[in-house]
């Protein structure tokens, strides 16, 4: 669209005198949603909004895919060899660094 034209739709729309803020002037004079003061919620509509979080979560929670029992069985597993191989592991480090712990610095 020309530049001549949009010219002439805006000068058309003033003169309608339809109350429509145009251009970048008017955007930045809008009053954005950061800066507009936050109103406290109170009574009824607050225990409507925190009454609609729960029904929200207990919905999300059942979307989950929740694991069959053997299947937490063997997290279970895989967790505790885990732990007993990252303990023996330092077990193992702090054998063979304790003697040079006990000559050098005690």
């Amino acid at each position: 669209m020309a530049r001549e034209t949009r010219r002439q739709r805006r000068a058309a729309r003033a003169a309608a005198g339809d109350g429509a803020a145009t251009g970048r002037r008017a955007r930045a004079a809008q009053v954005r949603p950061a800066q507009q003061p936050v109103k406290q919620q109170t009574g009824r509509k607050a225990d409507h909004r925190r009454g609609q979080f729960v029904r929200e979560s207990v919905a999300e929670l059942r979307k989950v895919d929740w694991p069959s029992r053997r299947q937490t069985f063997q997290g279970v597993v895989v967790v505790i060899i885990a732990c007993a191989i990252v303990g023996a592991y330092l077990w193992g480090l702090d054998q063979i660094i304790r003697p040079l712990v006990d000559r050098v610095l005690l």
